[in-house]
């Protein structure tokens, strides 16, 4: 079979699709507490607002204006929109049933109630109806459909109400009310009775509420005096959120980005979600309003926007969620010594959350105060808010170091953060670099310039994530400090090439991706192929990948190669994978495997055994098309033997024995549990890591 052929590849929505429904799964398995299981519900619903704001919407625009470049899979457009509805559908209602049938029950017998307005006792009633009189019902403003009145806005995302009045003279007539989620939770805490006293402990474990949209819909008399309300539903439209810029035509890329961001409130609508109980009368205006087809309307059964469910994970209920840990801090880091001191004697690799954020920051704040450090260089994608490393990077530059930091203003959805971020260091003097034309700076690379005698010497550190420190609690990802020379002038070519004018391509250490300029792709298929050498020759090839997506045709297909001469494959792929393993003379020695669980596995790690000739990669590059050819990415290699030898055994082969969050992806493209065998007690790598962090660690002598 040719590796070019379509049936060897699984189409990217799809697959996508399917990494959503494991997250899914995780919201419906009970041994998660049930504050977690709220949690992962959540967290489908915002990926699923983003996959339609940004994959559907993009499709979409391919079959309107023809696609250009087919997927490997060779789906069209059109398929690929069908498709995708056969599979959200079904899994759009599972959702809705998890709430409704299983979390929600659950919840109430917990003693966190969300309660129906109309089932509250009067006294509780009033107390709410005093509060949205006082908190809601200022910013709201009704919009009337008639002759008279265009339809009004819509906003992308926002929760609205279709109010329907009989009124004398009209007859009956249509509104609009928008929900104020802007300004106000979703979830309304019910006021306690005055005079109640001091809550016993028993009751301190209680909590009820009311949704928002539940207490605008129960007290709409006060917005329409003098008329019939007869019913209102909820609904909430979705609208193409990719961001478009010709940015060879514009004269300023940060206004170009701000202008973007203003767009997504306006995009075209590609989504409708409604209540099950709207009439077929109203719904034929929204949709014929909306300008959508009854493909592009979902009726979810249950809640309409259950991402705001993360709001109920706030509750301080730690019986109903993980247990909380503290982080591992590196033996070879002292709070007395400085932290370069500790570099110089021998690499540091981190390991978060397992391992604690605060070196990271410390690397920073130490630099900004140390009369010897000259220069701080550094990428910023996703940086957070009240983020101590923009607040390290600015007082470095009060101090007198010269201090550049590109800032990433195409960081999908964190557009406004980084624009606002951006212009605070350009405040403080530190010198800002908005990005690269056709490019996103996707690389996590910090370097400081030390004056140590007559010498200057670079400290680096690189790593799989942000330099985000909530994000940082969350996502695993490596971070490796050094003072290799090789990798800090690597790192130095690197900015030089960002902030100026550079086509250098040739690097010691660093495989880099940067556009027509990048040698990533290649460099890493040149290790596939040694693979196949060895096992041509010796028989012992073995290639084992950690990352979030596997795309690339062109890696894949090299994998493909790898199978075919025997070399054994083992791929961890959180996400997207379009690779089909299992299929005879082609990937039958590749095992896929996917863990989603408490923390969002991030991390990539690539393993090439060469015959004990060792090569492990990290970084921030998945084997995708935007990170090889539309981003600029490095992956570093992890050179301390001892430093190696644990990322692999310690890290890496731990993930790849799960036995209890692991998925094992089929030739047909579904997933299945990996099981221990019998009489085997289960594997939870991340229980694992949590119980043995910072086993990673080596002293380096």
């Amino acid at each position: 079979m040719p590796l070019d052929a379509p049936e060897l590849y699984i189409n990217r929505e799809l697959s996508w699709i399917q990494f959503n429904r494991r997250v899914l799964e995780e919201a419906e398995d009970t041994r998660h507490p049930l504050l977690e299981r709220v949690k992962f519900l959540s967290i489908f619903s915002s990926n699923l607002d983003e996959f339609m704001m940004i994959r559907v919407s993009g499709l979409r625009r391919q079959r309107a204006r023809g696609v250009l470049e087919a997927p490997p899979d060779v789906m069209t457009p059109s398929e690929q929109l069908a498709a995708i509805g056969r599979e959200l559908t079904p899994l759009v209602e599972a959702a809705g049933r998890c709430w409704q049938e299983e979390i929600l029950p659950r919840l109430n017998e917990a003693g966190i109630r969300i309660h129906s307005y109309r089932s509250l006792p009067g006294e509780q009633q009033q107390a709410l109806r005093t509060f949205f009189e006082r908190r809601v019902f200022p910013v709201l403003t009704p919009m009337a459909f008639d002759v008279s009145h265009p339809f009004p806005f819509i906003s992308n995302l926002s929760l609205n109400l279709a109010v329907i009045i009989n009124d004398l003279r009209q007859g009956v007539v249509f509104s609009r009310v928008k929900v104020p989620l802007d300004i106000l939770p979703r979830l309304v805490r019910i006021p306690e009775p005055e005079g109640k006293g001091e809550k016993t402990p028993e009751a301190a474990l209680h909590h009820h509420f009311v949704f928002l949209e539940d207490l605008v819909a129960s007290n709409l008399d006060l917005l329409f005096p003098g008329m019939e309300v007869v019913a209102s539903y909820p609904f909430r439209v979705t609208r193409d959120a990719d961001i478009e810029i010709e940015e060879d035509e514009a004269a300023d890329l940060l206004t170009a980005i701000e202008e973007g961001v203003e767009h997504r409130r306006s995009g075209i609508p590609i989504r409708l979600e409604l209540d099950r109980s709207v009439p077929a009368w109203v719904r034929e205006i929204l949709t014929t309003k909306f300008k959508l087809s009854q493909s592009q309307i979902y009726t979810p059964g249950g809640l309409i926007g259950m991402a705001d469910l993360m709001e109920l994970t706030a509750i301080d209920r730690p019986d109903l969620k993980d247990q909380p840990f503290l982080p591992a801090y590196p033996p070879s880091l002292s709070e007395t010594e400085s932290i370069f001191t500790a570099i110089r004697r021998h690499d540091i690799l981190l390991y978060h959350p397992y391992d604690s954020f605060t070196p990271v920051i410390a690397f920073l704040q130490q630099a900004a105060s140390d009369p010897d450090v000259l220069a701080i260089k550094m990428t910023l994608y996703r940086a957070g808010l009240n983020s101590p490393i923009v607040e390290a990077l600015t007082n470095a530059r009060l101090a007198g170091k010269q201090v550049t930091v590109l800032v990433e203003l195409k960081a999908r959805f964190d557009e406004e953060n980084n624009i606002l971020w951006a212009r605070a260091l350009e405040q403080a003097g530190v010198h800002v670099i908005y990005g690269l034309v056709g490019l996103k700076v996707h690389a996590k690379l910090a370097m400081i310039v030390r004056r140590e005698g007559d010498d200057l010497v670079t400290y680096t550190h690189m790593g799989t994530g942000n330099y985000n420190a909530g994000t940082a609690r969350v996502y695993t990802d490596l971070g490796l400090f050094t003072c290799d020379p090789a990798i800090g002038a690597d790192a130095a070519d690197l900015f030089n090439a960002l902030t100026g004018y550079s086509r250098k391509t040739d690097y010691r250490r660093f495989l880099v991706a940067h556009g027509t300029m990048g040698t990533m792709r290649r460099e890493f298929i040149a290790l596939i192929d040694r693979e196949i050498r060895r096992q041509e020759t010796n028989g012992d090839g073995y290639i084992a990948l950690k990352m979030n997506a596997l795309v690339d045709k062109e890696c894949i297909r090299a994998l493909y190669q790898a199978s075919s001469a025997g070399v054994t494959v083992d791929l961890q792929v959180r996400g997207i994978c379009c690779l089909r393993p299992g299929i005879p003379g082609v990937s039958e020695n590749i095992t896929v495997t996917s863990i989603v669980g408490r923390f969002l596995e991030h991390s990539r790690i690539y393993y090439f055994h060469s015959g004990g000739d060792e090569t492990v990669l990290s970084g921030s590059a998945d084997l995708m098309p935007r990170n090889l050819d539309r981003r600029v990415e490095i992956l570093f290699p992890i050179r301390d033997p001892r430093m190696r030898e644990a990322a692999i055994r310690d890290i890496l082969a731990v993930h790849l024995r799960d036995t209890a969050r692991a998925r094992r992806l089929l030739p047909d493209g579904s997933y299945e549990r990996i099981r221990p065998d019998p009489g085997e007690e289960p594997l939870d790598t991340q229980r694992w890591m949590l119980a043995h962090r910072g086993i990673w660690h080596t002293d380096g002598e």
